[in-house]
């Protein structure tokens, strides 16, 4: 499914149990400095994550300040995010205007609040310009935070350089069959630099059938629940997009590569890498 760029009013992209992607929660929340937000999603863990500016983030009887050095855009730095305990209030306050993600997770259980700096990010850069798969991706919740959160896997893609394909080679996770393939919903919002960039979403909910293809733009949202969903970048433009991912059983992600294109995993440089790092 798209959802077009809208303002949405500090109300969620993706609620809580949302009908198609009831797995995963998605907000975009905008405040001016001296704005306070207060955020609370029964039954899921959440994650908070500037996309730009500054906010204080008071959770679980904590306080921490000063989430978020971007400025300009999402290419103006690195994340940062607060870990936010299944059900628990967040308030966020603004001390420079910012525009901050909340991405969520159903998970029933307590983990701590804990904030993620910038130095904490786990990067991994994988693909080439050749293969026409070069890109970085910046794990806030990754396998670094495994036995700290719940259900939760929270990223930040770029491509590197301009044009290319992303999720490639093809593959999905909606089905849950260990060990070949775990359920996992998925959700993105996309940005591109400059801002009049746009994409391609591709969705192949079978191999061998015609699927749907979606017009990306600019703050454009995707949400995945089923089928293989490679996308790409028009030529000259870099293109960004927040993903937020939530398990149904647990929280290591198991892909599942489509077999007609499964054999190109061997030609894209540290592929097996970045598919380790989804844990």
């Amino acid at each position: 499914m798209h959802i077009a760029p809208h303002d949405n009013q500090n109300q969620a992209i993706i609620g809580a149990n949302h009908a198609l992607v009831p797995l995963v929660y998605l907000n975009i929340v905008t405040l001016n400095a001296g704005e306070v937000f207060t955020s609370q999603v029964a039954g899921y863990e959440t994650c908070i994550v500037p996309a730009t500016g500054t906010v204080t983030v008071g959770t679980d009887g904590q306080s921490f300040a000063g989430i978020g050095q971007r400025r300009a855009h999402v290419w103006d730095g690195e994340p940062e995010g607060v870990y936010v305990p299944s059900g628990a209030p967040a308030t966020i306050t603004c001390t420079a205007k910012a525009e901050v993600f909340i991405a969520g997770a159903q998970f029933a259980d307590y983990r701590p609040a804990f904030a993620v700096r910038a130095a904490d990010i786990d990067p991994v850069q994988y693909g080439s310009d050749e293969t026409k798969t070069h890109r970085k991706i910046k794990h806030i919740l990754g396998q670094k935070y495994h036995s700290a959160v719940g259900r939760l896997l929270v990223s930040e893609l770029y491509t590197v350089g301009t044009g290319g394909w992303s999720g490639f080679p093809s593959h999905k996770h909606d089905t849950e069959r260990l060990p070949l393939e775990t359920r996992h919903d998925e959700v993105y919002n996309f940005r591109f630099n400059p801002p009049h960039g746009s994409g391609l979403q591709m969705l192949q909910r079978e191999s061998g059938k015609s699927g749907d293809a979606y017009h990306l733009m600019d703050r454009s949202t995707v949400a995945i629940d089923q089928g293989y969903h490679p996308c790409c970048v028009l030529p000259g433009y870099q293109m960004y997009y927040f993903t937020v991912l939530g398990g149904l059983t647990q929280r290591p992600l198991v892909q599942y590569f489509q077999p007609e294109h499964a054999d190109q995993i061997e030609t894209i440089p540290g592929i097996k890498d970045m598919i380790a790092k989804f844990k």
